[in-house]
């Protein structure tokens, strides 16, 4: 009886379900361990801990789970962002066992949205930020005022990283958390005491030390991004510079190509910009994601001399398999040139599982009656798993079929985008990807906008004589 064939994926799945259970296990383990500080002997007590912990990290799983689920394929990910509440915690702990319960002031809780947000969204930071303050605030004998001052802090704070790569944005971060922690503590002491004289001056010190330490963030985000293999804005940005080496050898080998990724990338950060998503990695995903095609320029069609095809003298395999190369041609070079793994990501999914189908068609016409050879015609994937893979294969597909059209009307362009987008939808090719029915929409209606305004005629002004 023939055996089932083994899957690997399966088992690399599995390997990394089980490095996530171990990972929150001991993370609560810990977190149980200290919130029980005090209450040993107690089981009815220790069971409760047990109930709250557990129930914290389930909902933070769940998070991940629905809204950021590449952190959980990637196992130092996962690893980043339990470090991140766990080191708060801890901290916490050795102030509460060693200091006066005012140098709890002096703990910059506000680091953790900080420093997420460095590397993921804003929703991501906001989420990590208020389960380590609740876990802290268990810890904490009467720690209202606190959580709530560290709560509001750590919100504005993220409000102000929107431009993290800007050095000078960091610095006004950190003024503005003292400032908000000092105006939250001022106006709760005035509420509470109803008197000037009873509150206490010397805090306003420890916020202003909160505010220096958020400071050391900084050489933090670059200490997370070589170990953990994140990426910052400021890496992005470096990487989306067109003076890249790789990106100018994309624009000297397929000039076409290049002209092609650029106006991707622009049709991209359109669409990340109305569905929430990275603005600079999806531009600096998008500019990448087709430096495969460096290899052998002029079997694609955007690099040939008008009427010029060498496919004409190729048979139809031969000719997918030059055209589904550029996708391991794509990661391979990206590796030499030290590509970081998120953007080789996108040269890996921009195509998903498609089918090369003009290739694929051609060979049926030529060998009627053949079955069964789908597969050979078909990109090797993976599909698109986040958001933004996902906009850069719309972008890429949308923006290569936009230039065969014949006639430019809002009419053509958008029966286009519906058109390919719903092949794709069709395919399973975003079955991976946390895209909603509204995010689609969205997108197809900035990418009928955006192509509108590139093609749109132009007025013909009457010559002068």
């Amino acid at each position: 009886m023939p055996q089932p064939a083994h899957d690997p994926w399966s088992s690399v799945k599995t390997r990394k379900d089980i490095l996530n259970l171990f990972m929150f296990l001991a993370s609560i383990a810990v977190v149980v361990a200290l919130l029980s500080t005090g209450i040993r002997g107690n089981p009815l007590a220790l069971t409760g801990i047990i109930i709250i912990v557990s129930s914290c990290y389930l909902v933070l799983f769940l998070f991940l789970w629905q809204f950021r689920r590449e952190v959980l394929e990637v196992g130092r990910k996962t690893f980043f962002i339990i470090l991140s509440i766990l080191t708060l915690l801890l901290v916490t702990r050795y102030v509460l066992d060693r200091f006066d319960r005012n140098v709890l002031f002096l703990i910059p809780y506000a680091i953790i949205p900080v420093i997420i947000r460095t590397f993921y969204d804003a929703r991501l930071a906001l989420f990590i930020h208020l389960i380590t303050i609740m876990l802290a605030g268990f810890m904490i004998p009467q720690s209202f005022t606190l959580i709530f001052m560290s709560f509001i802090s750590g919100m504005i704070a993220i409000f102000t990283l929107t431009n993290i790569y800007r050095k000078t944005r960091l610095l006004i971060t950190a003024f503005i958390v003292f400032l908000s922690y000092s105006v939250l503590y001022f106006g709760i002491s005035l509420m509470l005491e109803g008197n000037l004289a009873d509150i206490e001056w010397k805090n306003f010190g420890f916020f202003a030390g909160n505010g220096i330490l958020i400071l050391v963030s900084f050489p933090l985000i670059f200490l997370f991004e070589n170990k953990f293999l994140l990426l910052s804005d400021t890496t992005l940005l470096q990487l989306a510079d067109t003076s890249q080496p790789l990106l100018r050898k994309l624009a000297d080998d397929a000039p076409g190509s290049f002209q092609h990724s650029l106006q991707v990338a622009n049709l991209a950060e359109e669409a990340a910009r109305v569905t929430g998503a990275s603005l600079l990695l999806v531009k600096t995903g998008a500019l990448y994601h087709d430096i495969g095609k460096i290899a052998n320029p002029k079997y694609f069609i955007e690099n040939q001399a008008e009427g010029i095809s060498p496919h004409e003298n190729l048979n139809p395999r031969e000719s997918s398999r030059l055209i589904i190369n550029h996708v391991k041609n794509g990661v391979n070079l990206a590796k030499n040139y030290k590509v970081p793994v998120q953007i080789i990501d996108f040269i890996r999914t921009h195509h998903g599982t498609s089918v090369a189908y003009y290739f694929y068609k051609k060979f049926l016409d030529l060998n009627p009656g053949i079955t069964g050879i789908e597969k050979e015609f078909a990109y090797p994937g993976p599909k698109p798993f986040s958001v933004e893979t996902a906009i850069v294969m719309m972008a890429d597909a949308v923006e290569a079929s936009s230039r065969s059209l014949e006639d430019y009307t809002e009419e053509n362009i958008s029966e286009l985008v519906e058109r390919i987008l719903y092949i794709q939808e069709q395919d399973g090719q975003f079955a991976g990807a946390p895209l909603t029915y509204k995010n689609i929409s969205d997108i197809k209606d900035v990418f009928k906008k955006r192509l509108s305004n590139i093609y749109h005629a132009r007025i013909a002004y009457p010559e002068r004589g």
